[in-house]
């Protein structure tokens, strides 16, 4: 894959290419993020980049430190609430200054270094996946309700990863056994071919990497896609895949 701090700024720089063109109006409307406008789906971006770095805010630390009694989506829906109603200038501008920080934050970390995020840890690498899987979830609740366009890039192929890498923790949420071993063979928004785990595997999924993606993040069922899943337990993968770790 190609550098996945390099991405994560070019993620940050297609959806900022998107919000600097919103109208007033557009900022107002709702988002496909229940219960959220377009500018509490910006603020809800900009309060978790606040989180990364070596002195987050207050609000960014309860994020990080969120206790087991609560759920991560109650507590963003707390933290956005508590800030609705900034100016949508005001509001892209904060969302700028995080954002445009976190590629270079991450990647000058020293080698071994982990950075605290929401209940455990990760490595600078994987916490600049996992941004550019929320920010590019949260682009397309944003976009399709707004009709704007937001093309798939070659950069999904690091949410596809994590998607497959991350199956073990889908399983143990939903309380079921051992995840299983399940190769994933995706065609990208190019046409070539992205393949996860081994060959060999007894359960497979095929078909559109963009699809794919779609059901981690909850943005598509597996039944409205094209994704073909063959073999023991390769339908409950699909069905519990997740972009993200909460």
């Amino acid at each position: 894959m190609t550098d996945v701090f390099d991405d994560l700024a070019a993620e940050y720089r297609q959806l900022d290419a998107v919000l600097a063109a919103l109208t007033p109006d557009q900022w107002s409307r709702p988002s496909a993020a229940a219960g959220w406008t377009v500018a509490d789906v910006v603020l809800h971006l900009a309060q978790t980049e606040e989180a990364i770095g070596t002195r987050p805010a207050e609000e960014a630390r309860a994020f990080l430190d969120a206790s087991a009694e609560v759920t991560v989506d109650g507590l963003a829906d707390e933290m956005v609430a508590a800030e609705r109603g900034m100016p949508a200038e005001e509001l892209l501008a904060r969302w700028r200054r995080a954002a445009f920080a976190t590629p270079g934050t991450l990647r000058a970390c020293p080698a071994g270094h982990r950075l605290a995020w929401v209940r455990t840890s990760l490595s600078p690498r994987t916490l600049a996946t996992t941004r550019i899987a929320e920010h590019w979830a949260h682009a397309q609740d944003i976009t399709v309700p707004l009709g704007i366009d937001y093309p798939d890039a070659a950069r999904l192929r690091h949410v596809a990863w994590l998607a497959h890498r991350t199956l073990p923790y889908a399983f143990a949420v939903a309380g079921l056994a051992d995840a299983p071993v399940v190769f994933c063979e995706l065609t990208a928004p190019d046409g070539t071919r992205w393949t996860f785990g081994d060959p060999t595997a007894p359960a497979r999924i095929t078909g559109s990497a963009a699809e794919f993606c779609r059901v981690g993040a909850r943005r598509l069922t597996p039944g409205q896609t094209g994704l073909i899943a063959e073999g023991p337990h390769a339908a409950d993968a699909l069905r519990l895949l997740r972009n993200y770790a909460a």
